[in-house]
């Protein structure tokens, strides 16, 4: 009998975090590392979200909280739907967790039987299927295809479908991609589901705020209502508002969910940090003007790695809708021998050499379900970026 079980043997470690481990580690002994793998913003908390977990700390508000979150959070988090993206909600049907991967865990774990499917586009955030597995699931992996801009294709998703069907995610904008459904885009893709009411809807809105070129978030429960009663709508502060350390996520959805949801955290985490809960009540309560801010920045280094990707030798980059990623492929470099005299026969094999070569650290495409590509993170200074992206130029070029 083995000690360790077999439903953690069915998973792998976040490749996204070993590869950022693996920079810091480098940075620690001493080597020049451009770490571009974590999706981090550079920018600090806006200062009177800070001031209001400093507040909450002065007034005593350390104790337990409700499982899963404070009431006056659970309705910012109501009013929040209600202005951004005109869904009506109770405080009854919004659960709180201590970061959006948790909602994702508590909302699978307590849904998924041994058998049941979860639909997956790739490319997909990487712990997408470790937690469909681990909760006993399988993950069903449908290509959106690089001409079609990493999107979900309605006539895929019919395909996808079968009777063990029990969810869809779909990650809007996305993480690797950063591609973003238009609301054409998703209307095509809720047709098809209303066709199969036993398939029910994971949106994975953490990116909502992060997009460019005047485009038009829309989530699936927005574009088609009858969804409703069968969608959960995720998010959280971490990615819009600076928020990443602060671990606050939260969903909505039916309240028989949201309840089973509560029901497992109650036996795990319990709830999430009282502090950075008054934290995210500033957040999504207070001014907003910020991060219009943040994103003219994050749409120049956007377009700097674009750009300068393009150029380099090997490599083709699309622009992407949103969040601060790009997915440039590397198939002109697949086959070639490296400076270490490695040949590159994979994705994996790329960001391997280019960290080895140049001190840049990325995130290869097999870990999101889709080579040979590769994640750049592009939220860090614009002069590192420049940088970072020389170096890859450099790289390519000298590949043989």
């Amino acid at each position: 009998m083995g000690f360790i079980s077999d439903s953690l043997n069915r998973i792998q470690p976040s490749a996204t975090i070993a590869i950022s481990n693996k920079a810091m580690q480098l940075k620690a002994e001493g080597k020049n590392v451009i770490g571009l793998a974590a999706g981090e913003p550079d920018f600090d908390t806006p200062q009177n979200i800070k001031d209001a977990a400093i507040k909450a700390i002065q007034a005593g508000k350390t104790k337990y909280t409700p499982v899963d979150g404070i009431p006056e959070l659970k309705k910012a988090i109501v009013d929040k739907f209600k202005r951004e993206n005109n869904l009506d909600y109770k405080v009854a049907q919004v659960s709180v967790g201590s970061g959006g991967k948790q909602v994702l865990f508590n909302a699978l774990m307590a849904t998924v039987n041994p058998g049941d499917e979860v639909i997956v586009p790739a490319p997909y955030w990487v712990s997408y299927p470790d937690i469909v597995m681990l909760a006993g699931g399988t993950p069903v992996f449908v290509e959106g295809k690089v001409e079609n801009g990493f999107k979900l294709q309605a006539a895929d998703l019919e395909k996808a479908i079968t009777p063990k069907t029990k969810w869809l995610i779909l990650n809007s904008p996305s993480n690797p991609s950063g591609a973003a459904y238009s609301r054409a885009e998703l209307n095509a893709l809720t047709d098809v589901l209303l066709k199969h009411p036993h398939v029910w809807v994971l949106s994975d809105d953490m990116y909502e705020h992060l997009v460019y070129d005047d485009f038009e978030f829309t989530t699936p429960a927005q574009v088609e209502p009858k969804l409703y009663d069968r969608t959960l709508t995720m998010n959280g502060v971490s990615k819009s508002y600076c928020m990443t350390g602060w671990r606050i996520g939260y969903g909505a959805g039916p309240e028989q969910l949201i309840k089973a949801m509560s029901k497992l955290q109650s036996q795990s985490t319990s709830n999430p940090s009282s502090i950075a809960q008054w934290a995210a009540v500033e957040a999504l309560n207070g001014p907003q003007g910020f991060i219009d801010d943040n994103n003219k920045v994050f749409k120049e280094r956007r377009d700097l790695v674009v750009s300068m990707l393009n150029q380099a030798k090997g490599l083709s980059c699309p622009t992407p809708e949103g969040a601060f990623y790009v997915y440039p492929s590397c198939t002109g470099c697949i086959g070639k021998t490296a400076p270490s005299g490695n040949v590159i026969r994979n994705d994996e094999d790329f960001v391997t050499e280019l960290l080895a070569a140049e001190g840049v650290a990325a995130v290869h495409g097999a870990a999101f379900g889709m080579s040979p590509f590769f994640r750049i993170s592009y939220a860090t200074g614009t002069e590192t970026l420049e940088d970072a992206c020389k170096r890859i130029q450099r790289f390519c070029g000298n590949l043989r």
